[in-house]
């Protein structure tokens, strides 16, 4: 009976609290370093509450009560939402402490720690919602106060002009997101989110939830930056680097979240989950080729940011929510650390291709499908379980295929091959056997995918591999369209022209009054 009292309600409520206990304490006049004193002491606070809420919640679970209990009117305590909770609040706590040091000297170092105690306060508010205008609410607070932080440096156009183009884009699945509440609200006659999918599991969607599951896709591509509202996350590279952090490890994952929350929802869609396919497949191939003809380190993430928000719509479009949930986690933790050790990533490359590990063996480019194939099929055969089936174990196969890649330099520091071979395998190996467990998560969703759906998104990533190995081994033949790819195909520049247009702003700073002469 512990776990049914209004403790675990307290301490599953407790985290959004403190952050925002965190943020009205940062708009106080004391010093920036007494402020991040504060900040980390409640976001260490935070975190212990996050994990201990996980930890009763799976308790719970395991012993058949106390799951789904309602803290608060519009809220509810849920299993993708609690996991997601836990990283969110270790991720905003290690970004805290990173910009502690990054910004030290800086000025409105208070008013950041106010915005980024409000992001975290409203995604942790956001995992627990229960009710649409709730979770809308909670999303635009989350856009808004990280729109203060894309613009932490005023006076630099680029970041201001990729502010305004998120500014569009959340505004847009804003209206997405209500239009949806309104179809919901008109189907069910209440705006419970859980009252609306247990209805769902007991009858056929009608026009309007039809309309609702449509809405809240378009709703939700549109804040996950998919193509082609996704050039603002790739201009965000102006903000502060802990701010790009924040962004690519855990705001634009929640796109993903919600999706996956609405599972049963979207299941019983077939006109929605064809557009999160297409939309999903679409990012992902073309963000791959992009990606590769980059130069840039941080842009790179920043396009492999976009690709994987792809990969991940396609996984929840497909019914894998619980494959989809693991790679959001193993996403946010990649790219926290890649944006936070980004001088070190910067460095590593730079010295990969000095010493020519950067290019690849076309010998290996052609074996790795094989080999990655062979690893997961070996894995499963141990494991005795046929979690997925034929076409995705051939997609995931294509996407750990990298992981098989030999370089062709022969220079002394590199590895010997069949060290890089094991590496491959055990990477490989550890991947299918996580994704295997994971997928015995119970998240409420019994989904057969659609054969035809597999085949569609297996081509495709077919597609993009044959594009990423022809780059890799002759990047001369690819000419003009390798020109194309580099640009990013020229569709953010279209969307820009188009957004400019609809929501005209001063995204410029500035000039002087007066040009100083020159001494």
């Amino acid at each position: 009976m512990f776990l049914h009292s209004e403790f675990s309600s307290f301490v599953a409520l407790a985290p959004a609290a403190l952050m925002l206990l965190s943020g009205a304490a940062a708009n106080t006049t004391r010093e920036p370093a007494v402020l991040w004193k504060r900040f980390a002491i409640l976001s260490g606070l935070a975190l212990a509450f996050a994990v201990t809420s996980l930890a009763f919640f799976l308790l719970a679970s395991a012993i058949g009560t106390g799951t789904g209990q309602a803290p608060l009117p519009g809220l509810l305590i849920n299993t993708p939402g609690l996991w997601f909770a836990a990283l969110v609040q270790l991720l905003g706590t290690v970004i805290g402490s990173f910009s502690s040091r990054y910004l030290q000297g800086e000025p409105g170092q208070g008013r950041y720690m106010a915005k980024l105690s409000g992001v975290l306060a409203a995604v942790q508010i956001l995992l627990l919602a229960d009710n649409w205008f709730v979770l809308i609410m909670a999303w635009a607070w989350a856009g808004t106060s990280l729109q203060h932080l894309l613009c932490f440096y005023p006076e630099r156009p680029f970041a201001l002009l990729a502010a305004h183009k998120k500014r569009i884009a959340d505004r847009a699945a804003d209206l997405l997101l209500l239009a949806a509440a309104a179809a919901a609200l008109l189907a069910t006659g209440h705006a419970s989110i859980s009252g609306l999918l247990q209805q769902i599991s007991t009858q056929k969607l009608g026009p309007a939830l039809e309309v609702c599951a449509i809405a809240l896709v378009l709703g939700v591509i549109l804040r996950t930056s998919l193509l082609p509202a996704h050039g603002w996350l790739i201009q965000v590279m102006e903000a502060p680097t802990p701010v790009s952090a924040l962004l690519h490890a855990g705001v634009v994952n929640l796109g993903g979240f919600v999706l996956i929350r609405f599972a049963p929802l979207l299941d019983a869609s077939d006109a929605s989950r064809w557009l999160l396919i297409v939309s999903g497949l679409a990012t992902a191939v073309l963000s791959g080729f992009v990606m590769l003809t980059r130069i840039s380190i941080k842009v790179q993430l920043a396009w492999s940011t976009v690709a994987q928000m792809g990969f991940m719509v396609l996984e929840c479009g497909l019914g894998l929510y619980q494959l989809a949930l693991l790679h959001l986690m193993g996403h946010s933790l990649y790219k926290a650390n890649a944006f936070l050790s980004a001088s070190g990533t910067v460095r590593q490359t730079r010295l990969r291709r000095m010493q020519g590990l950067a290019c690849s063996r076309p010998a290996s480019l052609l074996a790795a499908p094989v080999l990655s194939l062979a690893t997961i099929l070996l894995v499963q055969s141990l494991a005795q379980n046929e979690a997925w089936p034929w076409w995705w174990t051939g997609v995931l196969a294509l996407a750990w295929a990298p992981l098989f890649w030999l370089p062709t330099s022969a220079g002394g520091s590199r590895p010997p091959a069949w060290l890089l071979l094991m590496s491959g395998v055990c990477m490989t190996a550890l991947l299918t056997a996580a994704a295997l467990l994971w997928h015995q998560l119970p998240l409420g969703v019994s989904n057969e995918p659609d054969a035809l759906a597999g085949l569609v998104a297996l081509g495709g990533i077919a597609l993009m591999y044959l594009g990423l190995v022809t780059l890799q081994a002759k990047p001369a033949l690819l000419g003009t369209w390798r020109r194309w790819s580099y640009a990013g195909f020229y569709i953010d520049e279209r969307y820009t022209r188009m957004a400019l247009k609809c929501w005209p702003t001063r995204w410029t700073s500035k000039a002087p009054a007066t040009i100083p002469a020159i001494p």
